[in-house]
């Protein structure tokens, strides 16, 4: 326990510094995904705070986060679409499919899969985290404008006789159920059509209205029309949220500039009495928990969605355990990868008890909280005590916040969110495959075929497929180019036999490193641990290429990370008997000579051996 507040100070002030980081975040994504501010703000309490105290990343800040709410937004879109637009009829199964994704992160966490997340490829990840970004930014232009479907008229009006189709449907089926004999003259039938009222064929047209003009094709499909119907005041609002978010960062960056965008927009819309759009209101209170979801429980009722849970549980590790290795770099610890996925999972659990949306590791919030002093885990279970304080104190207040400011946010969001390095490295990537007459890069096809189906049609089937092909591709060139054992493991290596007559006054200056194998996305995170290998005397570093076939696209960036590290320690690096394909990837995108100079490649060790001799010196 002594531990535990070893950092209080610390701690204290990087856990109220995330907190209110994670306000307009939590907001926005709760709008976002369909369930309201609330449900964001619900998650981002429970997950922040069991997470912390379960997890095995003391300086993660979790919460709902851009690719969770992506995925939870089609979620939830789909079952209220089968439950006839009702969110109250839906809620119960919502919250089950996450209370099951929760339930599943434990699950991997104790059978110890936390290990496995690193053989997502990059390209996979790449393109899916720029669908996240598309997706974002596309399904936010509507509200930006003022434009909401299911209030407009006209439009709604053209799903009308959809909606008496549908209904008449359903009462087809009401019937079918109950056992009623139809044929004579559909007697029954007719008599409950005509019990219909005009309330409930509007209702049911709104609900079409928003469902054809959701996602990233619907919004493409309405936005000519939502063009001549733009709302000036709620598009100046967004656009200042906008124009602030970006702003506020060339002043300073201690204090959140989202924060800052959405207070002063806010306070300068409610202040003037505008008129503009509020979002929904945030409850007062305590949350409380939903019992529908447990009592209403039965395996017949969740089997359509375990699936569903499975993805959004395998979805959230990965971003958590992302966020984990990030919290590791910049604190120079080690997390327990399993450890986080059972905290993870209990977090989302309670979260989808009490009516939250799904959330990970949230990579902005947990700089914040690192920055500003946050070492241990009470420093994210002080943040989810602070965003629960500005429930109960501040609630009222938060539900006078425009919809315009929160989509404005939610826009730069999804501008930070995309990958802009995998996106700049399409053009320097070798083009190793042929698709008929067209010669293409296997990294930029993986990447750009998750891209398209993930921001066109389902990210849950993107990820898979994205997946099968880097695996077949990977298959393929292993197939191809060796038969050897990838062995990358950074293990007390035996010296070669051309290094057998290597001076011993220069031993403690010149580590070598071999590689025997492909650098590839299931060996990346043992080759990153080179730099930690190197004794503190070395001031060289050769490295021993000529067994290392091919490195792809997460091997190329693997490379250079630990590339970049060693000359921040003013460590020369050197090559020996580089391969032709290692080579060309790294002089695509400039590894090769910002990096390493042309100067330190050698055809072989003996070459190198000379340069050794002649430009290091013995220090000891």
């Amino acid at each position: 326990m002594k531990k535990f507040f070893a950092n209080l100070k610390g701690d204290a002030f990087g856990g109220i510094t995330a907190g209110i980081v994670a306000l307009p975040l939590a907001l926005a994504f709760g709008v976002s995904s369909g369930l309201g501010p609330s449900a964001g703000l619900y998650g981002a309490i429970f997950i922040s705070f069991f997470a912390a105290f379960f997890g095995g990343t003391p300086t993660q800040i979790s919460g709902p986060t851009a690719p969770m709410t992506a995925v939870s937004m089609v979620v939830i879109a789909g079952i209220i679409a089968t439950h006839d637009g009702d969110v109250a009829k839906a809620l119960p199964y919502i919250l089950t499919v996450f209370l099951l994704a929760g339930l599943v992160q434990v699950g991997l966490g104790v059978l110890g899969f936390g290990k496995y997340i690193k053989y997502i490829p990059y390209p996979v990840v790449s393109g899916f985290m720029t669908a996240i970004g598309v997706i974002i930014l596309v399904t936010q232009i509507l509200p930006s404008i003022g434009y909401y479907p299911k209030e407009d008229t006209e439009y709604v009006s053209q799903f009308k006789p959809q909606a008496e189709e549908l209904i008449l449907q359903n009462i087809l089926k009401e019937e079918a159920g109950e056992g009623i004999l139809v044929l004579e003259d559909f007697k029954e039938t007719i008599k409950r059509a005509g019990e219909l009222k005009p309330e409930d064929i509007a209702k049911e047209s709104k609900t079409l209205a928003k469902t054809e003009a959701s996602g990233v094709l619907g919004t493409l499909k309405i936005l000519p029309r939502a063009i001549q119907n733009i709302n000036w005041l709620e598009l100046a609002l967004a656009l200042a949220t906008i124009f602030i978010v970006y702003g506020f960062k060339r002043i300073t960056t201690k204090i959140p500039s989202a924060l800052v965008a959405l207070v002063v927009v806010s306070g300068v819309a409610y202040g003037f009495n505008l008129g503009y759009r509020p979002i929904e209101e945030i409850p007062s209170g305590l949350p409380m928990p939903n019992f529908e979801i447990i009592t209403g429980f039965s395996l017949k009722s969740i089997t359509p969605y375990i699936f569903t849970a499975i993805t959004l549980a395998l979805l959230g590790a990965i971003d958590s355990l992302l966020t984990s290795v990030v919290a590791d770099n910049m604190t120079k610890t080690k997390h327990n990868p399993n450890k986080e996925l059972i905290g993870q999972g209990i977090g989302n659990s309670i979260a989808s008890i009490f009516g939250g949306i799904p959330g990970a590791g949230a990579t902005i919030r947990t700089v914040v909280n690192i920055n500003a002093g946050g070492r241990t885990k009470l420093s994210g279970m002080i943040a989810g005590v602070m965003l629960l304080f500005i429930l109960l104190a501040l609630g009222p207040v938060a539900s006078k916040i425009p919809a315009a400011v929160l989509a404005g946010i939610l826009l730069t969001v999804g501008i930070g969110v995309m990958d802009y390095k995998g996106l700049k490295a399409i053009p320097a990537l070798p083009k190793d495959m042929k698709i008929g007459p067209v010669k293409v890069s296997s990294e930029v096809l993986i990447m750009l075929v998750v891209l398209v189906l993930s921001s066109m049609w389902d990210l849950i089937y993107a990820v898979g497929i994205g997946l099968v092909i880097a695996s077949l591709l990977f298959m393929k060139k292993i197939g191809d180019l060796t038969a050897q054992r990838s062995d990358v493991k950074p293990l007390k290596e035996e010296a070669w036999s051309d290094e057998i007559g290597f001076p011993s006054n220069l031993a403690e200056e010149v580590f070598i490193k071999h590689i025997k194998g492909p650098l590839f996305f299931g060996s990346t995170s043992e080759f990153q641990q080179l730099a930690k290998q190197i004794p503190s005397t070395a001031k060289t570093v050769v490295i021993r290429l000529g067994r290392m076939q091919y490195m792809d696209q997460s091997g190329l960036y693997a490379m250079e990370d630990v590339l970049v590290d060693l000359r921040k320690q003013n460590i020369d690096v050197l090559f020996v008997n580089l391969l032709k394909q290692p080579r060309y990837m790294m002089e695509r995108i400039g590894i090769i000579p910002d990096l390493v100079e042309k100067e330190h490649i050698f055809k072989d060790f003996n070459s190198c051996l000379q340069w050794v001799k002649t430009n290091v010196k013995d220090q000891f």
